[in-house]
């Protein structure tokens, strides 16, 4: 491996879009700690908690920015992700947007430009929404008194703060835009896995903090020996099973009708069509645990505002949809990823344009007639599949909350174990292998992987 990685840094061209990809995500941690001006570093994080504080926390595991901070990058790219997704449901059901997708690349390039114009409205209202949510709770403790009006933030500082997330959220999108045409890899998906390991490193230091040199029992609140030992094996096994599944395919035997052309044969081979086992990729769980943040800050919200008997039964409801060990909480999430793994996969997943490509080409499935029954047995095949990867997705998304609950380990240490921060890592790690892999292959040398 070390001989592969010298390779890789031997070939100019690799080297330079690696180093350049290695400085970019450089300046996005540098501006992932500057804070805004106006804001009282010395109380960051020690503000209110729960509702919005709870709700901006858990979204920062897949923002790709720590919301808490309240930081010029506050917003990270989720703002360009939102835009994304909204574009790409509309163009399986919007016809002109559909029409923009299959025009190639000048299409692609104006929906791109349709998608930072989003991008820009949607960090308008998401910074405006946090300014006044939670840098103003409880009288805008968070805030430094040259910057107050009253008791709350001048309006003249809070459009500047609005601007400040909005030019940092667009400047993000812009340096993912600039890793993707001249460094190596995705560069809206490195951001995210930058973001996602930084957690690790504060996470290990407060598990080898709390570290016993003893036998202190499982779920006893203590970190002893076997709770290592536990851990270790479990993060080893999580992983395994979502390099499994993120690579798994069913594979499909297809093979392409003879023609003649002259004197020679041509076609007739076999071949394969694959089906992602997890077609859906991470997106059922960022749904879910987006959807499930609400229902307790509305049960919570309501029961503020009413009687005592009213309060206590909102209240238990807000409990019951609260993130950890409740039942009912954990059994949504799961109904949650089923749907959206078999909503997203039927957006992403044309079997009648799959099944009609094939015809066009010439290409066939042994047993099946081109056209409806190919389209109808490329349905059923992945209807059966994507059961099989729902189970996994919602097995991965409660891993960290049983770890959490059981271990008596805190929930950032949990966190890597399962969910959505796990499987972006993952799979954002082969795809960067395969980009590097095609660099070498080129070249005629092995690739990464390759024994």
């Amino acid at each position: 491996m070390l001989e592969k990685l010298r390779i890789v840094f031997t070939i100019p061209e690799l080297r330079k879009k690696i180093l350049l990809t290695l400085g970019l995500l450089a300046i996005y941690r540098v501006g992932y700690q500057i804070t805004l001006p106006m804001v009282d570093q010395s109380l960051l994080g020690s503000g209110e908690s729960g509702g919005f504080a709870d709700l901006i926390t858990k979204v920062s595991v897949f923002s790709g920015a720590d919301l808490r901070r309240a930081t010029i990058f506050g917003l990270g790219i989720m703002p360009y992700i939102s835009a994304s997704i909204i574009f790409q449901l509309l163009g399986s059901v919007w016809k002109p947007i559909e029409e923009l997708k299959k025009e190639g690349e000048a299409g692609r390039k104006k929906i791109n430009e349709y998608t930072r114009y989003l991008t820009v409205a949607l960090c308008l209202v998401q910074s405006w929404i946090y300014v006044r949510s939670y840098l103003l709770a409880n009288d805008g403790e968070l805030i430094l008194e040259a910057f107050k009006s009253g008791d709350s933030l001048s309006l003249g500082w809070q459009l500047t703060a609005v601007m400040t997330m909005t030019a940092g959220a667009v400047f993000l999108m812009w340096l993912g835009e600039q890793i993707d045409e001249f460094g190596i890899g995705n560069g809206i998906s490195l951001l995210l896995m930058a973001s996602i390991l930084a957690r690790m490193p504060a996470a290990l230091i407060g598990l080898v903090g709390k570290f016993e040199r003893r036998l202190t029992g499982l779920g006893s609140g203590e970190v002893g020996v076997e709770t290592i030992i536990v851990l270790v094996l479990l993060f080893i096994g999580v992983v395994v099973g979502v390099v499994f599944i993120t690579l798994g395919q069913r594979r499909i035997p297809t093979q392409s009708a003879k023609h003649v052309r002259g004197r020679r044969v041509y076609g007739g081979q076999k071949q394969f069509l694959p089906l992602r086992i997890n077609q859906a990729g991470v997106m059922p769980i960022i749904f879910a645990s987006s959807l499930l943040m609400f229902p307790a800050m509305f049960f919570r919200l309501i029961g503020q505002s009413g009687t005592s008997g009213i309060a206590i039964v909102f209240q238990r409801l807000a409990d019951m949809f609260q993130p950890g060990s409740s039942f009912t909480y954990n059994m949504s999430y799961i109904v949650l990823i089923y749907f959206f793994c078999y909503f997203w996969t039927a957006i992403t997943f044309n079997p009648k344009e799959m099944a009609e490509n094939l015809q066009e080409y010439g290409t066939f499935i042994p047993g099946y007639r081109p056209g409806r029954r190919t389209a109808d047995y490329l349905e059923k095949v992945m209807v059966r599949i994507t059961y099989v990867g729902a189970g996994f997705l919602a097995v991965v998304a409660v891993v960290p909350t049983l770890v959490s609950s059981l271990l008596n380990v805190d929930v950032s240490l949990a966190s890597f174990y399962g969910g959505t921060g796990l499987l972006i890592a993952v799979s954002v790690a082969f795809d960067l292998v395969q980009k590097i892999d095609s660099h070498l292959v080129m070249r005629n040398y092995k690739g990464l992987l390759e024994g």
